[in-house]
């Protein structure tokens, strides 16, 4: 039995969703539908691509993933359809794929070309869904596209390092639900990059000189329940997917506050790493 994903920013309000689960349900009743996200905030490629990066290979090769963001067909931003890892994708050539496809290379792209059979002003469920229906059947991508051999890039996707290896500039890439901060700097990066130097993370007027492998290192346990005053601390730590994010510890951005909250950082803000020289 197919599985088809969704990743959207169409939100719970509107019926976006709903009806774009009804049409695939309308062609494959056996079909099963997974919700990946619908809270991407509204047309941020790099969010979209932080969570389905992190989201795909947790489910069975073959599953089909539409990605709803920046949608609209127009001259600068065609539809593609690509095959990853095992994996498929649907979404528009706006640099939504390129985050995965810096470490994977894919086995197929295709340029989706079927426009011209359906009149849409809604992509994702006319456009979208006939393509992802059409795979979950078994046809091939060449049927619904023509092979290219490139995507868009994303901006902002790799850190930049000045020329004497002493500084990376990276961005905001994400926030969570808890208000963390994720950069684009990955571990494996800021290591080759480091080289075992002492280091100091500059965000806004905040500075750390240490990350953490996870957020309860920030902890003294040594200390009595009642004398520790660790909500609420800021600190760095190299997450689940290996991105290097800023925090706080035990954060609710409704009471203790969040790195974001707290810490006036917003999508694409600068997050710099500076070392000691060698």
């Amino acid at each position: 039995m197919a599985i088809i994903t969704l990743t959207t920013d169409f939100g719970e309000k509107d019926h976006f969703a709903g009806a774009t689960k009804g049409a695939i349900y309308n062609e494959l009743p056996d079909v099963k539908i997974v919700d990946i996200s619908h809270s991407v905030s509204p047309f941020s490629i790099p969010e979209a691509a932080y969570i389905i990066q992190n989201a795909y290979d947790s489910f069975p090769k073959g599953t089909i993933h539409i990605i709803g963001i920046d949608s609209e067909i127009n001259v600068e931003n065609k539809h593609i359809a690509v095959l990853l890892d095992g994996h498929y994708f649907i979404c528009a050539n706006n640099g939504i794929m390129s985050m995965i496809c810096a470490e994977i290379v894919p086995e197929k792209i295709v340029q989706i070309n079927i426009h011209d059979k359906i009149e849409t002003s809604f992509p994702v469920l006319d456009v979208f869904v006939k393509v992802a229906c059409h795979i979950a059947r078994g046809g091939t991508l060449e049927v619904i596209g023509k092979v290219i051999d490139h995507i868009k890039p994303i901006k902002n996707i790799i850190p930049f390092v000045n020329d004497d290896k002493t500084q990376i500039i990276g961005s905001v890439i994400y926030i969570d639900n808890y208000g963390n901060v994720i950069t684009n700097i990955k571990k494996g990066f800021f290591e080759t990059i480091q080289k075992g130097r002492s280091f100091e993370i500059s965000a806004r007027n905040h500075k750390f000189k240490k990350t953490f492998e996870k957020y309860s290192d920030i902890v003294d346990f040594s200390v009595p329940h009642d004398k520790r005053h660790d909500e609420g601390r800021g600190l760095v730590v190299f997450n689940a997917s290996n991105y290097m994010e800023i925090a706080v510890y035990k954060s609710n951005p409704a009471t203790v506050g969040s790195a974001s909250t707290l810490m006036g950082l917003n999508l694409m803000d600068t997050v710099t790493v500076n070392f000691s020289k060698i």
